[in-house]
This record gives C-alpha cells, sequence and structure tokens, in this order.
C-alpha cells in the first residue's frame, strides 16, 4: 500500500488565495489519484485587528497600498477563479477583515474530533459567501452547529481559551520555519510551496514527487 503523501497547509480563513489554492490542490490531487493525508495548521493575517474587524478593502489598500481599481480588478480575478472551482465569493462594501485566533482555537478542537477539514471549508464559506462576522464567538459556534458538530461545547472552548496556548505555539512554529504568507504548503514535510499556484502546477508537483518516491 502506497504511504499517503503528508500536505501540511499553514492558512487563514480571511485568505482568499488560501481557498482558491485548497481548491486547486484538491483537484489536482483527485485528477492523479494521489493518496493523501492533510494537516491544516493555524497563521493569522490580522494579529492586531482589534474586536469589530476593517472593512476589507480599506485593510486591504491601507495594508498593501493597492488602488480601489486593483482591489475591484483583484476581487473580480477572485470571484472567476472561485467560481471554476466551485466556491462562491460574495464580495461587498462592506465585507470586513476580523482577527482570527479564536477561529484557529476552534478548528484546534475540531481536529481533536477528526472534523477539522470540515470547519475549515464551512468558515470559509461563512466569511466568503455569507458575510458572517469570525470575530463573533456565537457565530463561530454557530458554524460549528451547523456542521454537527457541539454547539455548547464550541462556546466553553472559546469562553475559557483552552487551545490558546497550544494555537499559539503552533503559529510560532511555522512563524520559525520562516512562513510569513498564506497559503502555505509544505509537501512530504521537505517541499514548500507558497501562494495559489494554480491545478495544472499542482499537479505537475504531484507527479515530481510521485516520481521521486518510487
Amino acid at each position: 500500500m502506497t504511504t499517503p503523501l503528508r500536505i501540511d497547509i499553514v492558512s487563514d480563513v480571511m485568505c482568499p488565495w488560501c481557498i482558491i489554492g485548497y481548491r486547486q490542490l484538491a483537484q489536482a490531487l483527485e485528477a492523479t489519484a494521489t493518496a493523501h493525508d492533510i494537516h491544516w495548521h493555524p497563521f493569522e493575517l490580522n494579529p492586531e485587528m482589534p474586536p469589530e474587524g476593517q472593512n476589507t478593502r480599506e485593510h486591504i489598500i491601507e495594508k498593501y497600498g493597492s488602488t480601489p481599481e486593483h482591489s475591484a480588478q483583484s476581487r473580480a480575478q477572485m470571484t472567476k477563479l472561485g467560481a471554476d472551482l466551485g466556491f462562491d465569493f460574495r464580495f461587498t462594501e462592506d465585507m470586513r477583515m476580523h482577527n482570527t485566533f479564536n477561529a484557529h482555537q476552534m478548528l484546534h478542537w475540531a481536529d481533536k474530533q477528526g472534523r477539522k477539514n470540515d470547519l475549515k471549508m464551512a468558515l470559509f464559506t461563512a466569511h466568503f459567501t455569507e458575510g458572517r462576522n469570525l470575530s463573533d464567538v456565537t457565530v463561530l459556534a454557530d458554524v460549528a452547529g451547523e456542521i454537527g458538530l457541539d454547539r455548547a461545547e464550541a462556546l466553553a472552548v472559546l469562553d475559557d481559551q483552552r487551545f490558546a496556548s497550544d494555537v499559539r505555539q503552533e503559529q510560532n512554529f511555522w512563524i520559525q520555519q520562516g512562513i510569513r504568507g498564506v497559503p502555505a504548503m509544505v509537501f512530504d514535510q521537505k517541499h514548500l510551496v507558497t501562494g495559489a499556484q494554480g491545478v495544472e502546477n499542482y499537479t505537475k508537483i504531484l507527479a515530481q514527487l510521485t516520481k521521486e518516491t518510487t
């Protein structure tokens, strides 16, 4: 039996390129019938973000120096890429960026139940498709409950912050490995690939890795 390819993905649910890159990778994995084992890891794009968040367009212009025109073009590009991959981006003028430390703690909790990937996908949808406030612990608990996790326990996890130190430790580990942006994917614990590379490129990467292990 072929050992599944380990894929570590460092990401944040505020990052549109993270869901695009993941969907591209998923298509490549399916097309190549690659046995795989995905491990999600936390990264905060905006660790200093206040609880109320910030308007996304204003944040992008302020953080990256993007012009309104470039921001609009980027949104249009991501919306088309998402649609081609079966993901529905619904960017709005009042969309907000939020800190995701609580979201990462809930993902850590979900991982203990074998549901991390399911919750990760649900949080991407909650933010980018449904425009929900992922700074709000009740919204996070609602999303967990909607995929069949225990909503009351999710609230308790966020209330007592029982996984805060675990998440901080894991974040720091990846920062120490040199990760400064997401998505960052590590194949077979050796090969780092950053950004959303496209289905074709991921397919080539998987083919090369398969060749190396045979």
